[in-house]
């Protein structure tokens, strides 16, 4: 299908798939780091919408600035449940959940304003369930909920996140082919296209499905334009690539993490990075077409990923 939601700062996202390769931001929460924000909180990221806002556009912005053609919102933990627990209310969430699609837009008009032409999407994120309970359970799944739970879970922050127009929803880090299943259900009807991306360990989700069925499970999705993996290991994607492109014969979606592994108790990242902005080459080849980095993958790499790519 193609995209029903035009950007007015390029061609719809399918449209481009069809005929090239698109470059994703690299990780959100880094970027953040980086410039001096304390994300050491159960909202990560998100509390930034209500406290910082114009900090999320800035980095936004840089990835921009270093050849990303598609800037991923900072709504991936914002949730209805979560804000709650802050004695956010309902309307004061929904507001912040649509204006994470609204500082990626401002970030675009800046990006524009400084002379960049390469095509600019948004793409609002819509993390899993295990997100929200910010104990790294998304990267576990099985979270003891049925399909239809987990859709009650993820409609709502749907609606809101389609309503702000976004180019494209990421239904991304899924762990489970069961949430996935309750995210498909859940993005029908909005008029938004999706990509479904899985976090995975090996040829297999977190939860333990093997990839060919969960990834068949976005093949007849028309909402789905694209089926991959993010935050995963580097040397997780090449298999997965494949395996999405055979078994949906869709665009395929990868952006991994940069190899360090996530201490969820501790809250903070082990090991070195094992990213090499070359692999994307061979990514690239076997059907993936947007392509970017996740956690731990910064405006330098994504900047190396598009001069690899071409596109920059």
């Amino acid at each position: 299908m193609t995209s029903d939601t035009s950007s007015p700062y390029g061609a719809p996202l399918a449209e481009a798939l069809a005929t090239g390769t698109v470059v994703l931001d690299g990780g959100m929460s880094n970027q953040l780091e980086s410039a001096g924000h304390d994300l050491s909180d159960e909202l990560w990221s998100a509390r930034l919408l209500a406290e910082r806002p114009g900090a999320i556009t800035e980095a936004h912005l840089a990835y921009f600035e270093a050849g990303a053609n598609v800037a991923i919102t900072s709504s991936y933990q914002a949730t209805f449940e979560g804000f709650a627990k802050r004695g956010i209310s309902p309307e004061e969430a929904a507001r912040l959940l649509a204006l994470s699609v609204e500082l990626a837009r401002e970030a675009a008009r800046q990006a524009r304003d400084k002379g960049i032409t390469q095509p600019l999407w948004v793409a609002a994120s819509v993390g899993p369930y295990g997100a929200m309970l910010a104990d790294g359970s998304e990267y576990r799944g099985r979270y003891g909920l049925s399909v239809a739970e987990l859709e009650r879970f993820h409609r709502p922050r749907l609606e809101v996140l389609a309503a702000a127009a976004p180019d494209v929803l990421a239904l991304e880090t899924v762990p489970d082919a069961e949430e996935a299943e309750a995210l498909l259900r859940a993005v029908r009807g909005l008029g938004v296209p999706a990509w479904l991306s899985y976090t995975v360990d090996g040829v297999r989700t977190r939860a333990g499905q093997p990839l060919d069925e969960a990834f068949a499970l976005a093949a007849e999705a028309d909402e789905v334009i694209a089926v991959g993996v993010n935050c995963c290991a580097p040397e997780d994607v090449d298999a997965a690539v494949a395996t999405a492109a055979r078994v949906t014969g869709k665009p395929v979606v990868v952006y991994p993490n940069s190899g360090e592994s996530w201490d969820a108790q501790a809250r903070a990242w082990n090991g070195r990075s094992s990213f090499a902005p070359e692999q994307v080459l061979g990514w690239r080849d076997s059907g993936a077409r947007l392509i970017g980095g996740c956690c731990r993958v910064g405006p330098e790499a994504v900047a190396s990923i598009a001069r690899t790519l071409g596109t920059a």
